[in-house]
Formats: C-alpha cells, structure tokens, sequence
C-alpha cells in the first residue's frame, strides 16, 4: 500500500511539473533544407527532461536555417543541428571588394569554400587563377585586406 501511494504522489508531481513549449519539426527535414515557418509546430515537453540550452526554445530563430542533419517531426531542434544559409557558395561567382582609402577595386571570383558572415573564404580568380581569401560580409561579397 506504501508502494502503490508513493506511485500516485510521483505521478501526480510529474503531470503538475512545468511545461515547456518548444517548436518542433512537422515533417522531417533534410540536411541542407532551408527551415520554413510551416514546417514548424509547437510541442510541450516537461521541463526536468529537456536541457534547453541545447535546443532551441524560439520557433522564429529556426526559420530561414538550414538543417545541418535530419530533423524529426515531433523532437526538439539541437541547437549544434542548425547553421546560417551560406552567403558564399563554393564553385560560385562572388563579388570581391578591396578598399583602402579612396580606391575601390571588386571583381568576381570563384569561390572554393561556402561562407557565412564573418567566416574568411578562399576564392580563385577566373583570369589569373590567383587564389585569394576574405572576409565574407553580410551582403554576400566578400572583402579583402585595406582599410
């Protein structure tokens, strides 16, 4: 009897724990798949079993991401399982600026990695077959060295 009432009192703390909306994957997603907003729905899990610095708790932040492995429907999104849509792609033209001072000089080149913000890429040029690295920018270009 002890047994069967120390159940019920566990049970009971269990359904009154804390839930915690997370926003999950309707449909599997691939890696490579941009993320969409209708690809998401919201799921409550309990809080004790989900360590939410490791998921992503924010369905907005997952749209516009690319799924860096598959996805599940119904499980929480892995916050190392998502990456920034690459701004330089790898075997594309990217336009390559170079300022320092008053002069400006772009041109294309062929990208030999993909990039996101921030991240320094390697890019051939087409004419010289000079191999060169910058700065990927926000905009998609790339920036070398200069001021």
């Amino acid at each position: 009897m002890v047994i069967v009432l120390a159940m019920t009192l566990a049970g009971a703390g269990i359904a009154r724990a804390a839930n915690l909306e997370l926003p999950v994957p309707r449909v599997t997603i691939y890696p490579g798949d941009t993320i969409s907003a209708d690809q998401l729905t919201d799921r409550a899990f309990i809080a004790q079993t989900v360590t939410r610095s490791s998921v992503f708790d924010d369905r907005q932040a997952l749209v516009g991401k690319v799924a860096r492995r598959t996805l599940l429907p119904g499980q929480p999104v892995p916050v190392n399982a998502i990456r920034d849509p690459y701004l330089v792609n790898q075997g594309k033209s990217s336009l390559v600026v170079f300022e320092n001072g008053g002069l400006t000089i772009t041109t294309q080149a062929i990208a030999l990695q993909n990039g996101v913000a921030g991240d320094v890429v390697t890019l051939r040029n087409p004419d010289s077959g000079v191999v060169i690295q910058g700065t990927v920018e926000r905009d998609g270009s790339v920036r070398l060295g200069g001021q």
